[in-house]
């Protein structure tokens, strides 16, 4: 029920402007005209609502998971985009519009005054540049830290040049009650913004943690572990992950998401199973022991706890093991008496992390590049392979929890459709999406 509430409550107040609009406004205009208000009445206030869908706010993403509020936020951002674009253009050739997209007879606009509508023309240049920078951030290949700042100055800027254009230069927005509610909703949106930026920070800076051991697992993977320096820790459930900051201010955009591979019944202490990619992970091994660290979470539902299935999959590829393994150590330590079974994907056998640790029995190693004496399973972890682990009762009735590569998930997923899995027992998080 939760996704259908949140659907419905972003509909609503996507929607709010839209229908006052149409109930304090004056008499009815053209249809395009109407239409070209209409637009961009919609854009502003789906661009106001996309600072709550990245707000990071546990209420929402925990519940639907934060991948899908993420790619929403992605499609709701390209959606306001087409709308605004479109916005201006559906004034053109008016009897009344002159020269311009506005008139003196207030039909389409309250004001003449350029300086009112060079808000909204700048907002209509900033907008796409914001959405191609965000679209193009891999390929550009700058800094995560460069793109966050940008992102929330650039979101910032267009929301409140959005709100000027708006209250000054629109026939709708300067009612008195249009302007209480644009007010309302910017205000929203800047809070979220300024939440994310000061309040967490301010909140974490007084729930520090301690860095207590850096350990290699594998020529690229490592596990960092931290400690709660005088608190009583994270409450979390296995499976979850969280924004990991080392070595830098609580205020520090240098912050990245972990999944924890620790289990909450192993004591306060949590760990991190790291592959070195980027900046930050490519400096792990120079992290020393007692360096400050501060933790923003938990998030995620990659959650079998409390769940009814008889038995457990769980499929991983590379450092996709990590959130898993952090299953997998709870339903140990708990005396979990489901049944478990995990397939478990790399390219080469020293890249296997935890391997003593997770054993033999019924723990399906998967190598595309093994070497000649290899006994394992070999290629990827395709349909094939799934038909020999699982069993047909076993795709009707386990939950599969998975979290890895997406062209792995893409097949993984398709296939346990295909075998008769019903949708809500397929749990995984996606992070890459262009």
């Amino acid at each position: 029920m939760k996704p259908l509430f949140m659907i419905v409550a972003y509909l609503v107040a996507v929607t709010l402007p839209l229908i006052l609009s149409l109930w304090v406004g004056g008499p009815p205009r053209r249809l395009h005209q109407e239409l070209a208000s209409g637009l961009g009445i919609l854009a502003f206030s789906m661009i106001l609502i996309e600072f709550v869908l990245s707000g990071r706010f546990k209420s929402i993403s925990n519940g639907i998971g934060m991948d899908v509020t993420m790619r929403f936020h992605q499609v709701m951002a390209r959606t306001a985009l087409g709308f605004a674009l479109l916005h201006p253009f559906l004034y053109q050739g008016t009897p009344s519009g002159g020269h311009r997209p506005w008139d003196p007879t207030r039909q389409l606009t309250i004001t003449t005054d350029f300086s009112t509508l060079s808000t909204g023309i700048a907002a209509y240049l900033l907008l796409p540049s914001l959405v191609l920078l965000a679209i193009g951030r891999t390929q550009l290949d700058y800094k995560y830290e460069t793109w966050r700042l940008i992102h929330g100055i650039g979101a910032l800027l267009i929301a409140l040049l959005l709100l000027h254009h708006t209250v000054y230069a629109g026939r709708y927005g300067s009612q008195p009650a249009m302007t209480w509610v644009w007010l309302a909703m910017t205000g929203i949106a800047v809070g979220s913004l300024l939440y994310v930026y000061l309040i967490v920070p301010l909140l974490d800076k007084s729930r520090a943690w301690r860095v207590t051991s850096v350990t290699q697992l594998t020529p690229k993977k490592w596990e960092v572990t931290v400690k709660p320096d005088g608190h009583r820790g994270l409450d979390y459930k296995a499976g979850q992950f969280v924004w990991l900051n080392i070595g830098h201010s609580s205020f520090s955009m240098k912050e990245n998401p972990f999944s924890i591979c620790s289990a909450p019944a192993a004591g306060p202490e949590i760990s991190f199973m790291i592959k070195e990619l980027g900046d930050f992970t490519r400096t792990i091994a120079q992290i020393e022991s007692g360096t400050v660290a501060y933790l923003d979470g938990p998030y995620g539902n990659l959650l079998v706890d409390g769940r009814t299935e008889p038995g457990v999959a769980l499929i991983a590829g590379g450092v996709g093991l990590a959130p898993l393994l952090g299953i997998l150590r709870q339903m140990r330590l708990t005396g979990d008496s489901r049944k478990v079974k995990l397939i478990y994907g790399n390219r080469l056998v020293d890249q296997i992390a935890y391997r003593d640790e997770l054993g033999a029995q019924d723990v399906f190693y998967v190598l595309s590049e093994p070497p000649e004496a290899w006994h394992g399973e070999t290629g990827f972890i395709d349909a094939a392979l799934l038909n020999r682990v699982f069993s047909a009762k076993e795709f009707s009735e386990w939950v599969f929890v998975m979290c890895g590569p997406a062209i792995m998930m893409d097949i993984v997923e398709d296939h346990l459709i295909e075998r008769g899995t019903s949708s809500h027992r397929i749990l995984s998080e996606r992070f890459d999406y262009d």
